[in-house]
C-alpha cells in the first residue's frame, strides 16, 4: 500500500504539471516508487503503471506479484512510446537526468509531446514515512556501533586503506548490505581534502584522522564522520577540532521546519569565520540522506529549501588546513514537528587513542 501511496502522490500532480503520463528512468526513483530494483523503464499514467524491462528480471517481477503492466522487451523506449500511444498520452513528463543519446530516441520516437521535469520523485523522496525512519535509524545505530567496534584497530602503522576495509568487514558482519560510498579514511596532511579516498599511507602518531563512512541497511544508508587523534594532536589541530565541534553544536540547534538550508548554513560558517578559518570550510554544511547518500534538501550558502518534518538531514561542518590536516564531524538529523531528534547522537569530544 505504502509504494501505491507514492504513485497516487505522483499522479496527483499530473493536473499542476498539466501532462498525463511521466516516465521514471532513474534507478533510485523507480526503486521509490515499485521497488523493482533493475534496469529499464517505468510509465505512469493516471490509471497504470507499467515496468517495461527485459528477461533478466521477469521471475523477479513475476516473484513480487506487484499491480504493475509488466512488458519484458530490451527496446524499453520503444516500447514505452508504444504504451504511451496505446494509452492516449498527450504530454509525457519525463526525468531531466537522462543522458543525451536517451533525450534523442525519446524525442525521435514518442509520439506526444515530451517535456523534461526536474527532481519531481526526489522531492517526495525526502519526506520520509515511518518506516523509512525505521531503517534509517537502523542503518544510523549500526554506524555508531561499527564505529565504536573499529577503535581499538586504529593504530600507528597501519594503513588507510586497512581502516577502511576493517570497517566495511565490521559493518557487514553487523547486517549492512553495502556501502553507500567509498569509505574516506585521510589522516595526517591528508585530512585536509574534504574527500580524500583512503589510500596506502600509513597512520602516525600525533596525527588526526578523519572517517566518513555510510551504509545501506534494507535500502536506506546514514552518513557519518568522526575526526580521531592518534596520541596529542597539534595545538592548532585541537583548536580547530572545537571550532567545528561547536559549530556544528549551534546548527543542529537551530534545525526546526521553516529553517531554511541557507540560514543552517550561515549559522555555522559565520562562527567558523568569527573564529578566524572561514577560507577553510570549503564545502557545504548537509544534505538529505535516504534510498540515495545525497538527497534533498540541501544545506548550503545558495540553498532555499526549507526544513519540513520528517526529513533527514545530514550536518558536517569542517575545517582543512593545508599541508597540517583537517577536523569534519558529522551527524544525521531528522526534523521533527517543532524541532529536531539527532539519530547518530553521541559523545563528539575529540577521541585521543
Amino acid at each position: 500500500m505504502i509504494k501505491l501511496d507514492r504513485i497516487e502522490k505522483l499522479r496527483a500532480q499530473f493536473n499542476d504539471l498539466r501532462i498525463d503520463a511521466f516516465l521514471v528512468t532513474d534507478p533510485v526513483n523507480q526503486q521509490y516508487l515499485t521497488d523493482f530494483d533493475g534496469e529499464g523503464v517505468i510509465l505512469v499514467t493516471t490509471d497504470q503503471t507499467t515496468i517495461i524491462t527485459d528477461e533478466r528480471f521477469k521471475t523477479l517481477l513475476e516473484q513480487q506479484a506487484g499491480p504493475y503492466q509488466v512488458i519484458i522487451t530490451r527496446d524499453y523506449l520503444g516500447q514505452a512510446a508504444k504504451e504511451v500511444e496505446r494509452q492516449g498520452v498527450t504530454v509525457l513528463g519525463f526525468e531531466d537526468t537522462i543522458s543525451f543519446h536517451d533525450y534523442d530516441q525519446l524525442d525521435e520516437l514518442m509520439p506526444s509531446d515530451i517535456v523534461p521535469m526536474s527532481t519531481l520523485i526526489e522531492r517526495q523522496r525526502e519526506i520520509k514515512s515511518a518506516s523509512e525512519l525505521e531503517q534509517i535509524q537502523l542503518s544510523a545505530q549500526l554506524a555508531l556501533k561499527g564505529f565504536e567496534q573499529l577503535l581499538p584497530f586504529i593504530q600507528p602503522g597501519i594503513s588507510e586503506l586497512a581502516v577502511a576495509n576493517r570497517l566495511d568487514s565490521i559493518m557487514r558482519q553487523l547486517g549492512a548490505t553495502k556501502a553507500s560510498f567509498d569509505t574516506i579514511v585521510a589522516s595526517g596532511a591528508r585530512a585536509a581534502l574534504p574527500h580524500g579516498a583512503a589510500t596506502s599511507r600509513i597512520l602516525r602518531s600525533g596525527e588526526l584522522v578523519t572517517i566518513d563512512f555510510g551504509y545501506f541497511v534494507n535500502g536506506y544508508t546514514s552518513d557519518v564522520t568522526r575526526t580521531i587523534a592518534l596520541g596529542q594532536p597539534d595545538k592548532r589541530l585541537r583548536e580547530i577540532y572545537n571550532v567545528v565541534k561547536a559549530a556544528q553544536g549551534l546548527i543542529i540547534d537551530a534545525i526546526a521546519p521553516a529553517v531554511s538550508g541557507q540560514e543552517l548554513d550561515q549559522i555555522g560558517r559565520d562562527y567558523i569565520t568569527h573564529a578566524g578559518y572561514g577560507a577553510y570550510f570549503n564545502h557545504g554544511t548537509g544534505h538529505g540522506i535516504g534510498l540515495a547518500i545525497h538527497e534533498g534538501p540541501a544545506i548550503s550558502t545558495r540553498s532555499t529549501d526549507l526544513l519540513v518534518p520528517n526529513q533527514v538531514i545530514t550536518i558536517e561542518p569542517g575545517i582543512y588546513l593545508p599541508e597540517l590536516g583537517g577536523v569534519r564531524i558529522e551527524d544525521d538529523v531528522l526534523v521533527t514537528e517543532d524541532s529536531h531528534q539527532i539519530l547518530t547522537a553521541s559523545n563528539t569530544d575529540l577521541i585521543v587513542l
